[in-house]
């Protein structure tokens, strides 16, 4: 154990709840207190800080932390020289990438993003607004919105530009989508300075392979099954396997061990079809990280 400390910061807000789960599943117990944006964790070699996910990238950039963690989209937002450990894959609700989107009211005459010339935006994310909108040649007043932004239109702005992962709340405000400005998954990230020291490279890098684990084995399971050898064959063209299963002799010779990774979601087809064709003793069981 060394007496080195790694600065991480964890996002306070929407992501603070999921990564900590993430966290957990990986191996490391974060716990939060109401009083304190000092987060525990059962790790000496980390100490922990909330903060909010949209300034993380400048605070890591700057060296106030080591690493943290954010979205893609608040990287670019924040125009931060940060290296990007790695990417993550989950979000608050889902686990795949949020959606920055234009919205117009139901009823507004704008089809797309040429009709907004001239016109008034809110964001919470107006440098990446402000970008797009030029790539298309359109010139708008994008304005910073503090918070409920799906209510704006159309008194306050003619289009919003907002993040969704269901759409829900877009539909709940009469909203419709006019273009996708930009798809955002969260990130590792770590001050450039930090992350050529080879302790905290490696501190990172080990913290990276284990999240990244965590997500790969969702919706995986194991399955293992004794096959007859004369039966193997026709086993082997049903399973779906990660990569290939695994063979394993018995102390029977007519009779191998069959061991394999697969999707949660074909178990229950496939298990009545491999004891149709021969196959004993099927016993599914949890897969908890899967190292690539």
């Amino acid at each position: 154990m060394s007496d080195r400390v790694l600065k991480l910061g964890i996002p306070a807000g929407s992501l603070q709840e999921a990564t900590a789960q993430l966290f957990q599943r990986a191996g490391y117990k974060i716990t939060f207190s109401s009083r304190s944006y000092y987060p525990s964790i059962d790790d000496r070699e980390i100490e922990c800080l909330l903060i909010r996910a949209q300034e993380m990238a400048r605070y890591v950039e700057q060296g106030i932390l080591d690493a943290g963690i954010t979205g893609y989209d608040w990287i670019l937002e924040t125009g931060a020289q940060v290296h990007e450990v790695c990417e993550l894959v989950f979000s608050k609700v889902s686990r795949r990438p949020v959606r920055w989107v234009l919205c117009v009211p139901e009823d507004s005459p704008v089809q797309s993003v040429k009709d907004l010339q001239g016109k008034r935006i809110a964001t919470e994310a107006v440098g990446l607004t402000k970008t797009f909108l030029a790539q298309h040649g359109v010139t708008a007043t994008v304005e910073f919105s503090w918070g409920a932004t799906e209510v704006k239109p159309p008194r306050l702005a003619d289009a919003i530009v907002e993040v969704t992962e269901t759409g829900s709340s877009l539909r709940a405000n009469n909203l419709r989508i006019i273009a996708e400005v930009l798809q955002s998954t969260t990130r590792l990230i770590a001050n450039r300075q930090s992350y050529a020291d080879p302790w905290v490279c490696q501190k990172l890098d080990n913290i990276a392979l284990m999240l990244q684990a965590c997500l790969n084995a969702e919706g995986k399971v194991g399955l293992m099954m004794n096959v007859p050898r004369a039966d193997l064959d026709r086993i082997l063209e049903l399973l779906p396997a990660l990569q290939k299963p695994t063979i394993s002799a018995l102390s029977d010779p007519d009779w191998v061990d069959v061991n394999t990774i697969l999707d949660e979601s074909v178990v229950r087809i496939l298990i009545p079809q491999l004891k149709s064709v021969g196959a004993r003793g099927i016993v599914e069981y949890p897969i908890n990280k899967i190292i690539d």
